[in-house]
Parts: C-alpha cells; sequence; structure tokens
C-alpha cells in the first residue's frame, strides 16, 4: 500500500488516489436500488435496461459527464451487472495506439461492456476507428504499407460502450454523436451524502452517530468519493485519539487536522482564492497566470478546484479571467484593497 503524509495528499481532491482502487470497490453498491442519489439518471436507466432486455438487444452507446467522484464509473458497473454482462474497463490514455483499440474490441463478447474512462483524452486517430465500431460493429484496418497497403473490414460482437469524461466539451461532435443516451452527473444534496456515509460505515464496521455524519458529509464537497475518504480519515482519528466512536466533535477536531474547512474547501482550494486576491488584486486573471502563481497545471484547476469554488460563489468567471467573489473574500476573512489589477497592465 502506498503511504501518503497528510501534507502531500489533497485530501479533498475528487480525483481517485493511487491506494484508493480497492477501498472504493469495496464501497461500491452493486444495484440501481442501491445507489444514491442521481434519481432522474437512475430511472432512465432503468427503464433503458428493461426495454433491451424485453427486446433481447444490446445497450445503446451511453456517455456519463460531469465532475469528477461523482459516481460515473460505479454506474458503469452496476449497468453491466444489471445486463448481467461482463465489463472491460480502460481509460483514454491508456489507449495509445489503434492496435491497442482493436485488441480490445475484437476480445469482447457479444452484449460486453466496454467502459472508457477519460474518454476525451482518446487520440483522433483511435476516435475514426471507435465510429464503425459504435455504429456497424465492424472495425476497419489497414495492413501493410505503402502502395501494398489494403484494408480489410473485420465483424465485432455487438456491445455497448460506455465513455466517462468530466470536460464533454473536448469531445468531438462525431464521437459525441454516436452515444444514444447522454446523462450528466451532477453534485449530491447533503442529506444524500449522509445516507452515503451512513452506507460506507456500515460496511466498514465504523461507528458513527448522526452528527458525525453531518459534520463530514458538511465538508465532502457533494462528491461520494471526498465522503467516504473523509471518513476513512476521520475513522483514523477516532481510533487513536478518542475511543473509536465517530460524533460532531470528533469529527470537527479530526477534519481541521487535515485543514479542511467548514465549506468542504482544502488548502489547495484556499491557495488558489489566495493567489486570485492577493497577487492579483481580486482578477480578473486569465488561467495560465493563475497556474502559474499556484503551481498547478490550468487543466487541473479547470476540472478539479474550480467547478466546486464556481458553485460555491467564490469565483467567477469573466470574458477577462477569473475573477475573486465578495464571499470569497468573506470565506478567507481577506479586505479588498485598490490595486492596479498586474492583468490589465
Amino acid at each position: 500500500m502506498i503511504e501518503t503524509n497528510i501534507e502531500e495528499l489533497d485530501i479533498a481532491s475528487p480525483v481517485s488516489q493511487a491506494d484508493e482502487t480497492l477501498f472504493e470497490a469495496t464501497l461500491r453498491p452493486q444495484k440501481l436500488a442501491d445507489y444514491v442519489g442521481q434519481e432522474k439518471i437512475k430511472a432512465n436507466l432503468k427503464i433503458l435496461v428493461d426495454a433491451a432486455a424485453v427486446r433481447k438487444e444490446t445497450l445503446e452507446h451511453i456517455l456519463l459527464y460531469g465532475p469528477p467522484g461523482l459516481g460515473k464509473t460505479t454506474l458503469a458497473h452496476i449497468i453491466s451487472r444489471e445486463v448481467g454482462v461482463n465489463i472491460k474497463v480502460t481509460s483514454g490514455p491508456a489507449i495509445e495506439k489503434t492496435g491497442d483499440l482493436a485488441s480490445i474490441l475484437t476480445n469482447l463478447a457479444e452484449n460486453d461492456i466496454l467502459f472508457i474512462d477519460e474518454i476525451h483524452r482518446l487520440n483522433k486517430n483511435i476516435e475514426e476507428i471507435l465510429y464503425p465500431a459504435m455504429e456497424d460493429y465492424c472495425l476497419d484496418i489497414v495492413l501493410g504499407k505503402g502502395a501494398g497497403a489494403k484494408a480489410v473490414r473485420l465483424d465485432l460482437p455487438k456491445f455497448t460502450l460506455i465513455g466517462a469524461t468530466t470536460r464533454i466539451g473536448l469531445l468531438s461532435a462525431p464521437l459525441r454523436d454516436r452515444f444514444g443516451m447522454t446523462y450528466r452527473l451532477d453534485y449530491y444534496e447533503e442529506p444524500e451524502i449522509e445516507l452515503i456515509v451512513a452506507r460506507a460505515a456500515k460496511i466498514l464496521n465504523i461507528s458513527i452517530d448522526a452528527g458525525g455524519k453531518i459534520e463530514i458529509a458538511k465538508r465532502s464537497r457533494r462528491t461520494p468519493r471526498i465522503a467516504n475518504r473523509l471518513l476513512k480519515r476521520v475513522r483514523d482519528f477516532a481510533q487513536v485519539k478518542a475511543s473509536g466512536k465517530i460524533n460532531e466533535s470528533i469529527a470537527k477536531q479530526a477534519l481541521a487536522m487535515l485543514e479542511v474547512d467548514d465549506l468542504g474547501l482544502d488548502s489547495s482550494d484556499r491557495r488558489i482564492l489566495q493567489a486570485l486576491i492577493e497577487k492579483f488584486a481580486g482578477g480578473p486573471v486569465g488561467i495560465s497566470s493563475l497556474a502559474a502563481a499556484t503551481s498547478e497545471d490550468p487543466g487541473t484547476i479547470e476540472d478539479i478546484y474550480e467547478p466546486y469554488l464556481l458553485r460555491l460563489g467564490l469565483l467567477a468567471r469573466t470574458p477577462k479571467g477569473r475573477v475573486a467573489t465578495p464571499a470569497a473574500y468573506d470565506h478567507l476573512k481577506k479586505t479588498p484593497q485598490k490595486t492596479i489589477n498586474p492583468t490589465l497592465l
């Protein structure tokens, strides 16, 4: 297991950590009925699955999008169980060559599900192979090079592609159009997160009262992955510093040590807001400048931190760049200063 210090871990990041695969698999619900939240999506998926079963047809291709940590991978696994077929899991960055995708597709069985996470990171050559595979269940490959090259079409078993992405805008229009159903996963409500925490605590045999569940849910950024991670860390604190039972007081102490505040912001979130306020006089500032000032990747800020800051109203996006809102000043207890914005020089 990978040892990670608290200082090194982005505790409130919705991105899965390297040592969390087994932990998440343990807590993953197995049926739609056990999946908490996203009620409209669940209802639509139930109809889709039942209708395909009645007609004895392969499921349509499905695209799931939304911020990380909301359950896109979990839904893909649930769909495979509801249909009763195998699921092959891969990701956009893992498919580097056309031969990689060809190998995956030719090894699928009839009605199997292929789940591609981060599908927006597929390169264009891979996408072009996917088009006939998704539409006609065939694979077009070129054998040889130069004048002697010839195209060969291979028949594929009927399969369902489930794609997941945090940035649907980066998918090409031809690829998006080939998905029969597209669903957007949104942030959860706090009562739903409380149910998720309660379910995880039961599975992990953790003693937690209502106050403890509320406190963890409140700081989880309305994201199941973060809620489960915080529960695990608070459990460790309770076992070492208390009797092992998690209550409101223990949860507050543990989360304060982890530097997760009342809004669920961690040190990285606050560093972005502080840079925006202190180095750029509140903005507007371009994403590249903000990334350079915080030593973060621009894509990481856009995908990981910005969506939640926007949802809380701590950050605003304008045509000229990012701007800190009055709520950000209030949260960080900062006073707006009338300074020259360096981005406008």
